[in-house]
């Protein structure tokens, strides 16, 4: 049980690490196009995941199930930051 509250925290702490991030970015001038930022974005998903699965404990199911829930949690609050650049790029 306590392999699992740490993966939690581990999970709870990515979000947050990464909501920081989303919420720091200033959008470029001059912009880039809506496929570069999601690359990016990817990118960053891509290094928390990569940063986080040295943390992450447990038998290799627990890792990857953990690794996979940290992804979308990612993705999911990189949705909305993705749609507040597409709705930048169109009022341009």
């Amino acid at each position: 049980m306590a392999l699992l509250q740490t993966n939690k925290d581990l999970i709870s702490t990515g979000m947050k690490e990464f909501n920081v991030l989303l919420n720091q970015q200033v959008f470029p001038d001059p912009p880039v196009p809506e496929e570069a930022m999601v690359t990016m974005v990817d990118d960053w998903v891509n290094f928390y995941i990569n940063y986080y699965r040295q943390q992450v404990v447990g038998e290799q199911q627990e890792q990857d199930r953990v690794l996979q829930e940290l992804q979308q949690e990612l993705n999911t609050l990189s949705s909305p930051f993705l749609a507040k650049y597409r709705a930048f790029l169109q009022s341009l």
